[in-house]
C-alpha cells in the first residue's frame, strides 16, 4: 500500500491545532486539523450553525437505548 501525502508549498509549515488518533483493529488513523488564523467564530458558534442547518433540513438525532 502506498502512502498519499499532499504537499502544499504555498503556506508556511505550522503545527496542527488539533490531532485525533483513532484505532481500528490493527490500523491507526491520525487526523490533523487546522483552524483559520483570522476567524472570529468560536467552536460553539460553528456547532450552533451545524445544529441549525440539521434542524432546517429535518434531520433527527438517533435515539439512544
Amino acid at each position: 500500500m502506498t502512502e498519499n501525502k499532499q504537499n502544499n508549498n504555498d503556506r508556511t509549515d505550522r503545527r496542527p491545532d488539533c490531532v485525533t488518533e483513532i484505532r481500528m483493529g490493527n490500523t491507526v488513523l491520525i487526523v490533523s486539523g487546522f483552524f483559520k488564523k483570522d476567524t472570529t467564530d468560536t467552536a460553539t458558534d460553528k456547532m450552533m450553525k451545524v445544529l441549525e442547518a440539521e434542524a432546517a433540513a429535518g434531520h433527527k438525532a438517533p435515539l439512544s437505548p
